[in-house]
Order: C-alpha cells, then sequence, then structure tokens
C-alpha cells in the first residue's frame, strides 16, 4: 500500500511544484541585483539573527531549525524541474533531529542522527508506491540532507560548546567579507572569469578581494579573541576558498535544473539558498578553527 505524506503536511511541502524564475527586481548599477531591495532585505535577515540570540540561545537554534527546513524546500522544488523526486518528508523530521541532537548531544550524536536520516530517505523512497524508486531520487536527497541540516547543525555546535554569540557574529561577519570583497573587486577589477559556465560575474580579481577581505576580518577578530594573529591569516585564506566553493557549488545547481535563484523569498537576494550558501559550507571550518584556536570551554 502507498502512503501518503500529505496526510500529515500540506501537499506543496512535501511534494512543491517545479520552481519557476519570477520577474527580477530592476538591478542597479554592475551590481547585478537591486542593491536597495538586497540590503533591506540583508538587515531584516541580521535583525531576526541578533533578535533571536537576544532572547535566548534557544530561539537561535530555533530559527536556524526553520531556515533550514526552508532551503530543505527551496531545494525540492529545484530538483523537481529535472524529474527527481527528494523524499522531503523525512527530510525534514531528519532535520530537525540532526540540529536537535547537535544542541543537545553534541558532534557524536548528529552523525548518528544524519546516518538514520539517510537510511529514513532510503526506506521512504523503496516503499513509496506511486512512483519507481530511482537512484538518482535517493541520491538527491542524501545530498540535501548533507548540504542543508548536517552542515547548519555546526552553527548550533558553535553556540553549544562555546555559548558566546560573538563567535556566531565572527563567523557570519567574516563569511559576508567573503562576499563584500569579491563583489567589490570583482566589480572594480574583474576581468579574468573564474568559472564562466558557472558564475559568469565571478572574477580572480573578486577572489582576490575575497582573500584580502576574509583575512582581515580574520586576523583582527581573532585577535580580539585572544587567539594569536596568524589564525587569522589562516583562517581568511581558508574561508575565502571554501566560501567561494560554496557559492559555486549552488551556482552549479542551479545551471543543473536551469534556474536563475532558488526561490524568490527574499526582495534582491533571490532565494535563501543563493544567501546563505556560502555560510553553509564555511560553519564546519569554522567550527573547526574556533575549537583549534581557542579550545572548548571547560
Amino acid at each position: 500500500m502507498s502512503r501518503d505524506p500529505s496526510i500529515h503536511l500540506p501537499h506543496g511541502l512535501v511534494h512543491p511544484a517545479p520552481r519557476q524564475d519570477r520577474v527580477a527586481l530592476a538591478t542597479t548599477g554592475r551590481a547585478g541585483r537591486n542593491l536597495p531591495a538586497a540590503i533591506g532585505t540583508s538587515v531584516i535577515l541580521i535583525a531576526l539573527v541578533v533578535g533571536s540570540l537576544a532572547v535566548n540561545e534557544s530561539a537561535f537554534v530555533i530559527l536556524v531549525g526553520v531556515l533550514a527546513l526552508v532551503g530543505l524546500w527551496e531545494l525540492g522544488g529545484a530538483f523537481v524541474r529535472v524529474g527527481i523526486r527528494m523524499a522531503l518528508a523525512p527530510l525534514y523530521v531528519g532535520g530537525v533531529g540532526m540540529l536537535t541532537c547537535a544542541w543537545t548531544l553534541g558532534p557524536e550524536a548528529l552523525v548518528v542522527s544524519l546516518f538514520l536520516t539517510v537510511l529514513a530517505v532510503m526506506a521512504w523512497r523503496l516503499l513509496d508506491g506511486r512512483s519507481p524508486a530511482r537512484v538518482s531520487d535517493v541520491t538527491a536527497s542524501v545530498f540535501a540532507a548533507v548540504y542543508v541540516p548536517f552542515l547548519a547543525s555546526f552553527v548550533i555546535l558553535i553556540l553549544r560548546d562555546f555559548h558566546q554569540p560573538w563567535l556566531i557574529a565572527v563567523y557570519a561577519g567574516i563569511t559576508a567579507l567573503n562576499d563584500l570583497g569579491g563583489w567589490g573587486a570583482g566589480v572594480l577589477f574583474g576581468k579574468h572569469p573564474m568559472a564562466p559556465r558557472l558564475s559568469p560575474k565571478k572574477s580572480w580579481e573578486g577572489f582576490a578581494g575575497s582573500v584580502l577581505a576574509c583575512t582581515g576580518g580574520a586576523v583582527l577578530a581573532f585577535w580580539l579573541l585572544g587567539a594569536h594573529w596568524w589564525w587569522g591569516i589562516l583562517v581568511g585564506v581558508v574561508i575565502a576558498a571554501v566560501g567561494t566553493l560554496g557559492d559555486l557549488t549552488e551556482s552549479l545547481l542551479k545551471r543543473e535544473v536551469g534556474l536563475k535563484d532558488m526561490s524568490n523569498l527574499l526582495p534582491g537576494h533571490g532565494g535563501l539558498l543563493d544567501r546563505v550558501d556560502a555560510m553553509l559550507v564555511t560553519a564546519p571550518v569554522f567550527h573547526f578553527f574556533f575549537v583549534q584556536a581557542l579550545g572548548v570551554p571547560a
């Protein structure tokens, strides 16, 4: 007997319609985006993060969980465009489980919850009698489990291990400098495309700007945190490289499914994943460097 997950969740959440590009807001200047809308959206997102941290740590964990679920929904709608049906119902449950395990039990429980999520995804697609289970469906679902809730859980681990909201600010700020440095240098000096088939606006000059911005910000931040300044150089270079790779990975995903933006949820930015792609992949790196440079408080 086939199962109908829509009994428990609205149909659009577990079976999203194929994502369609909407008419974008008019761009301003060479930035390739509508800057007033982009800045306004960024201010709102920052206010949500700061506000949740100001309330208490649990509120921030809940916010990260909501954002992770939205990211899974965006991926589900994108993959449907190419005939891939992600197992979103177990992914939602598994995503919440990963974030909860990371917050309450730590990294070992996070890995176990990821494993259980993968098993649930496989079973869900194998037992779904409405259409034949396909390797591509399972592969995309496993990728989504790792790409969104698993990586996002490292943001929770940073807060759990240190209980310092300032470290969240350092992580978010340096990752943002990757985008800002790359954008500024690219607009002013960009002539040599880095990956023209994936992201025509990314240039090697922009990447150099990312490295300089990230390194400068990281040196200052780690010095203020009491770590040796050379940690900042290492962190800045690595984060610029990893963050740029995260941007290009999402560009590859969008090119494969034929989308310009993952959704139109965030005016001036596109979808949520368009905004946090670099932040997802840099979260585990920051957790590692914080532990190595600062040590985990007893």
